[in-house]
Order: C-alpha cells, then structure tokens, then sequence
C-alpha cells in the first residue's frame, strides 16, 4: 500500500490532497499560502514528516490544447524543488480543468459560500491525485 499527496500549484496558494493507491481515493489535507509561487517550505516539511508518503505527484498546468504556458514551467520547478529538497519521487500529473471541476463540486455539495480559496486548491489536488489514479493504472 502506497500513500501519495498531491499539489495543486498557484502562485498565491497551493493545495494538497493525501490518498492511497488500494482505494484509489483522496482526501483533502491543507493549503498552503505561497508568495509568487514560493511556499513556506517549512509548512511543507512538516507535511511530509507527519505523513510520510511514498511519492508525491504536482498537477501540471496545461492550456487546453495540451501546449505549456508559463505556469506550467513554475509547476514542475515546484516538483523539482520537492523531490531536490525531501528526496521524493514525484510524478507530474496533467490539471487541465481541475479547479473547474472543484469549484463545480463544492458548490453542488455545500453551496456559494463553501467556494474559499483553500478549499478549491485542496479540492483541486484531491482530482489531480485521483485522475492521476485513473491514469497509471496498467
């Protein structure tokens, strides 16, 4: 059994989600606040300490044509950085419509007011990890 959390990268805040690979489901776990994309690494490590997952996987920002923008190339500096700092295997994992399909989610389960910025992004990495399920299954 592998235990996996996610990142939903922004530049303003990024979210994570924490699920296993048996039942193929996350959960959210937090958002951390960033400054230009740069988080408190500390919160971070913490994170990790607490958790100790096997891997971590970062939603990679695409347009909808599958080309990069410029925040994809933020994205997998993010996932460079985690794996140069904490050692971890971390998978890239295509993000297109993600923060759509959250805000779509929280809205129909809990309404309008439920819509913070916090939970969109753990919500958002909860869809990052569970499409990145979907997709490594052989």
């Amino acid at each position: 059994m592998a235990t996996i959390i996610a990142f939903d990268f922004g530049t303003a805040s990024i979210g994570a989600a924490i699920g296993q690979d048996i039942t193929k489901t996350a959960n959210p776990l937090c958002s951390f606040k960033a400054r230009d994309g740069i988080p408190n690494w500390p919160s971070i490590e913490k994170v990790l300490n607490e958790w100790k997952p096997d891997y971590l996987v970062v939603g990679l920002p695409l347009n909808m044509d599958g080309t990069e923008q410029p925040l994809t190339a933020r994205a997998r500096k993010f996932a460079n950085r985690l794996h140069g700092m904490f050692g971890y295997q971390v998978h890239l994992q295509d993000e297109r419509l993600s923060t759509v399909e959250a805000k779509s989610h929280i809205f129909a389960s809990r309404g309008y007011r439920a819509l913070e910025k916090g939970h969109v992004d753990a919500t958002s990495a909860i869809i990052i990890l569970e499409s990145w399920f979907e997709n490594s299954e052989s």
